[in-house]
């Protein structure tokens, strides 16, 4: 089936805003600015930035509003009143059923982006694909989800993929220091995608099945994680760790003070900022609407199309160095999850027809009486 404009139009505003999201927030972990003690260093405000993305969320539930409220002033002036795809949905739900997700949510993308500020861009989005390795064990445990050989095949060329890719960011640092630093960001963008799992297997168990607009659940969950996280702010500030997860004037976990500081000293920052915060809004909207238009799977697809331009850009940038393995890493993972997904035509199907066009009498159908 063809794809429509509007369709055409939602794939490459998904594809395009969700590497800018990556890049721009790589791109603010290399820029430099004097912070409160006047020593310049890197941008390294990783929960700030999750704060910043968790903003970016609430502007789909505000969108999901403020269409809401046309439609009523709509109805209200006597017009003919249709609902809208992008309000469809029960309203009938508590709001305090995405204060779990949105907790998990908060803690993975913390996690990805302190990983983010010590690997590549292109490394932090092919490692989120592992993500599928723990939804499916998940869903096994909790779900009661049987999975068959080709789930299996799937889950295991991931995991190549993952190993692959990981042994090529160990091979691209010249330092013992940044190999560590290295191995730590990876390992750390894979533990939160342990998290990540949980709050997709959270949401299929209790929030699927209720009907909810998905702009409202990615705006609920954007509102929980954004307040959540800005009263963590508080012991962040005080809390002293070594580096390299700290990098700020206090040595403390975070120090939004200071990161103010380095803002606007370095006005590109607030750039790069708020290029995550529009590029994250637009994303969740597009890919929602990829999912209601066209499929899940088309949506798993743009997001391996994206990985390809985050790292096409990062290797254009010098941000990293191009490595052969990572190739072969990414050819992995991408097999994977086609073979996951049951994406790849299976030899049964081939053989079927392949035989139907070797005879045309198998392809027609019956005459009818």
């Amino acid at each position: 089936m063809a794809w429509t404009k509007y369709q055409i139009i939602l794939g490459v505003v998904m594809v395009i805003t969700g590497s800018l999201n990556t890049l721009t927030t790589k791109w603010a972990d290399k820029l430099s600015a004097a912070g409160s003690d006047g020593v310049v260093r890197q941008f390294d405000h990783p929960f700030l930035q999750s704060s910043t993305m968790f903003l970016g969320e609430i502007y789909c539930l505000l969108a999901f509003k403020l269409i809401l409220f046309y439609q009523i002033y709509k109805q209200r002036q006597g017009n003919s009143y249709e609902e809208s795809t992008a309000t469809r949905g029960n309203q009938e739900f508590n709001p305090m059923i995405f204060l779990p997700p949105a907790l998990c949510d908060m803690v993975a993308t913390s996690l990805m982006y302190i990983g983010l500020n010590l690997t590549h861009a292109s490394s932090f989005q092919m490692l989120r694909g592992s993500v599928i390795v723990f939804v499916a064990l998940l869903s096994m445990a909790f779900l009661e989800r049987q999975l068959v050989w080709k789930h299996w095949t799937g889950i295991s060329l991931i995991v190549l993929g993952l190993f692959l890719v990981g042994w090529a960011d160990i091979m691209h640092s010249g330092q013992d220091t940044d190999i560590n630093g290295t191995i730590t960001g990876d390992l750390l963008i894979i533990m939160a995608q342990i998290i990540t799992a949980m709050q997709m297997v959270y949401e299929e168990k209790y929030v699927n099945s209720k009907d909810i607009n998905p702009l409202q659940a990615v705006g609920w969950e954007g509102t929980f994680g954004f307040l959540a996280l800005a009263l963590l702010h508080i012991p962040f500030y005080y809390w002293k760790v070594p580096p390299p997860f700290s990098n700020n004037s206090r040595g403390t976990l975070e120090d939004i003070p200071d990161a103010f500081v380095q803002m606007s000293n370095n006005k590109l920052i607030i750039v790069a900022l708020i290029g995550t915060v529009v590029s994250i809004a637009f994303f969740n909207f597009a890919g929602i609407s990829v999912t209601k238009e066209l499929s899940a799977t088309t949506r798993m697809v743009l997001d391996s199309v994206r990985t390809l331009i985050i790292w096409a850009v990062s290797l254009a940038l010098s941000w990293q160095e191009f490595h052969l393995l990572q190739v072969l890493g990414f050819f992995f993972l991408i097999q994977g999850m086609c073979v996951y997904n049951d994406l790849l035509p299976s030899f049964a199907s081939l053989r079927r027809r392949l035989r139907n066009d070797e005879d045309p009498l198998i392809s027609q159908p019956p005459d009818q009486p």
